[in-house]
Order: C-alpha cells, then sequence, then structure tokens
C-alpha cells in the first residue's frame, strides 16, 4: 500500500488545488445555494475538467478517458472536498459511469462514455428507495414484454436527476425487496415518456432528485450486465463510488481541521491566543491523529481497488466506517473550536459540517459497514 503520493499523484495535487483555489473557492457553494442556480454547478467548470482529464481519469483511452486509477482521482477530489466544489463527480463518474463501465455492455460504452469523459454528459444511478442506504431494498418493478421492459417506481435522492442526459436506474425484474437476486439495471434517457422527476436540494446544498417512473419503457439492449443480476454490478459500484466518497470526505475534514487550527493560533481571549489553552490543544492533537489514521485507511482502499486485490469490499468498508465515524467529530468539533461565530452561516465552516453529515450517511453510515465488514469476514 502506497501511502506516500506518488511524484505524478502530488503533480496532480497541485494542479487541482491552483484550479479549485482560482476557480471555486468555498464562497461559489454558499451562492449557488442562495441564488438556488438551475443547475446546483458549473457546467462550464464541469467541461474544463474535462478538458483537463479529470472526468475521464478511470476511463480506458478507448473511450476518451487517462485510464488511471483511484488513487490520482482520490487526489482530485480530495481537493473537490477542501472547497466543497459540487461538480457532479458522484453522479456522473463514480456511479452512473461506473455502472455502464462495470456493466460490460460495449456498445452503450462506445455510445455514452466519450460525452461522459469530455463533460458534456451527465449521468446518475437511481437506486435508492428508503431513507437510510440498503442496497437490495429495491421494490421498483421492470416486466418485460417482448423486446423491451416496462419500468414502474419510485426513487429518492437521485443525485443530479434534474440535469441527468441518462439515468441508470435499478429494478427489481425477480425476487422481492431486501433480496439480492433479482435485480437489473436500465438506461433510462432523461425525457423518456413516463418518467417525472422532481429537483430537491439535500442539507448540504448539492441536488437529489426524486424520480417517478409509471410504466417507462426501455429497449432491451439497454440493459448493464445480466438481467436478474444486476447486483453483480450495483456491489462493484457502490465499492467504487463509497471509497471515491471518501477521499472528497479527507479533503474536506482536512480543510476544516486546518482552519480551525489557524483560528485557534490567531484568536485571542483573556489578552491570550485561544491555541495556548490546554484543553484545546488536547483536542485538536486528538483530531491530527484521528486524521492521519482515516487517510491510511483509505488510501488502502484505493489501493486494493487499483491492484485489483480481493478484498475491495472489506477495504472499502473499513475506510467509510472510519471516515464516517472521524467526519462528524472533526466537523463537531470544528464548529464547537470556532465558538458562537461557527453557528453562523456566514463562517463557512458550517457549510463543511453539512457537507460531511450528509456524506456521513451517504452510500452507509458507520454502522452499516461496520456490519458489512463484520459479515464479510465471517463474524
Amino acid at each position: 500500500m502506497g501511502l506516500i503520493l506518488t511524484e505524478d499523484q502530488l503533480i496532480l495535487r497541485d494542479m487541482a488545488k491552483s484550479f479549485f483555489d482560482e476557480k471555486s473557492p468555498v464562497e461559489r457553494m454558499r451562492e449557488l445555494r442562495d441564488s438556488r442556480d438551475a443547475v446546483g454547478f458549473s457546467r462550464d467548470l464541469w467541461k474544463e475538467m474535462g478538458e483537463l482529464g479529470w472526468i475521464g481519469i478511470l476511463f480506458p483511452e478507448s473511450v476518451g478517458g487517462a485510464e488511471m486509477g483511484y488513487g490520482e482521482l482520490g487526489v482530485v477530489l480530495g481537493e473537490c472536498g477542501r472547497v466543497l466544489a459540487p461538480e457532479p463527480f458522484m453522479s456522473t463518474v463514480l456511479l452512473g459511469g461506473n455502472a455502464i463501465l462495470l456493466g460490460g455492455n460495449e456498445p452503450l460504452q462506445k455510445e455514452l462514455l466519450p460525452d461522459v469523459c469530455s463533460g458534456n454528459r451527465i449521468l446518475t444511478l437511481a437506486f435508492q428507495e428508503k431513507g437510510r442506504f440498503d442496497p437490495y431494498a429495491i421494490e421498483t418493478k421492470a416486466s418485460r414484454d417482448g423486446d423491451h421492459y416496462t419500468i414502474t417506481g419510485r426513487k429518492s435522492f437521485v443525485l443530479d436527476g434534474h440535469v441527468a442526459d441518462q439515468i441508470v436506474v435499478a429494478a427489481r425484474t425477480a425476487g422481492s425487496s431486501g433480496e439480492r437476486d433479482g435485480l437489473s439495471l436500465f438506461i433510462v434517457d432523461a425525457g423518456a415518456p413516463g418518467l417525472t422527476i422532481h429537483r430537491d436540494n439535500l442539507v448540504d446544498g448539492r441536488n437529489g432528485s426524486h424520480l417517478e417512473l409509471e410504466n417507462v419503457a426501455v429497449d432491451g439492449a439497454r440493459v448493464l450486465g445480466t438481467v436478474d443480476a444486476g447486483a453483480d454490478v450495483l456491489d462493484a459500484v457502490f465499492d467504487r463510488a463509497t471509497v471515491g466518497l471518501c477521499a472528497e470526505m479527507v479533503g474536506s475534514f482536512e480543510e476544516a481541521f486546518e482552519r480551525t487550527l489557524e483560528y485557534l493560533k490567531t484568536r485571542e481571549q483573556f489578552g491570550v491566543k485561544i491555541g495556548t489553552f490546554q484543553a484545546l490543544r488536547h483536542r485538536i492533537a486528538n483530531l491530527f491523529a484521528e486524521m492521519e489514521f482515516t487517510r491510511s485507511i483509505v488510501r488502502d482502499a484505493q489501493t486494493a481497488i487499483d491492484e485489483g486485490r480481493n478484498d475491495i469490499a472489506e477495504a472499502t468498508s473499513a475506510a467509510k466506517a472510519r471516515c464516517s465515524e472521524v467526519a462528524p467529530l472533526i466537523a463537531g468539533e470544528a464548529v464547537q473550536m470556532h465558538g458562537g461565530i461557527g453557528m453562523t452561516d456566514e463562517e463557512e465552516i458550517g457549510l463543511f459540517f453539512k457537507r460531511l453529515k450528509a456524506a456521513e450517511l451517504s452510500l452507509g453510515d458507520a454502522i452499516f459497514h461496520r456490519n458489512r465488514f463484520a459479515h464479510l469476514r465471517g463474524y
């Protein structure tokens, strides 16, 4: 496991940091939220990232990608996390794009992924139907009718669903809700008859749509993977998306930590810097130790994917369980150590708290992943 960034990854990190510092400071997230921007991110900025090759880091060269790995993507996502950049890496690359890439349907890969890599196509994955992450709790039905399928059901918290060009929909072709077998994945065009999309905003200001599907017809050629065995693709997608989310979370809580440390060094109370108070010094030191340990676990999960190890699922759950415990700890302590101003909307530390709280619960919280890790280890 490489715990230290390679020379190429350091160059990529410095490039990404300069890019985001100049074009996507934290206040941009607030402006997008307060203006109720129709898109919720910048399409122009997204296309610039495509020109830099960042969107295509994971995808093969045959579709316009860079064919690199999660170590490199994690570097970019970490810098996204530092500035709370809302661009659709999670929806388009890690969820929708990965479903197409791992689904093994070559015609669909060649049709859709080149425009994804260039930033000209937005994808997402619609799977969640309950309030909490439960990957197989899917009741949406897909029934075969000749050479196509008809989908009926509802989906919640679909990231960037209101601007997606195509949506990968997980539906049940056999079995009952909660069963792993019997799931299938379908590519649905955004304007498909019978599809209704309601935009909503999550607690962190990101896009989370609700979908209603009423007899939506999908051609049989637009099925990803094998009918009734879509969970094989979903499991791989969720692991990779979770590792990507962890990389972003690390960037966000590193920035929250560094801002808090700087505040302790400059804020005065009773005529002295509050960073000299022993209690605060102990608390910030504890956060540093927790942060360093978590970063190492996340990099191990990235390495597991890039090296094709057989413990990807275990490494993923270890990383997400750790991130989902450390993120609220650092975010909460950051707000507290900023004092009263940390509770105000004008202080940016609160934006990190909200983003990390949403990320903590996304794709499974600490309890979910600890249980999953124990199950994978045979406990």
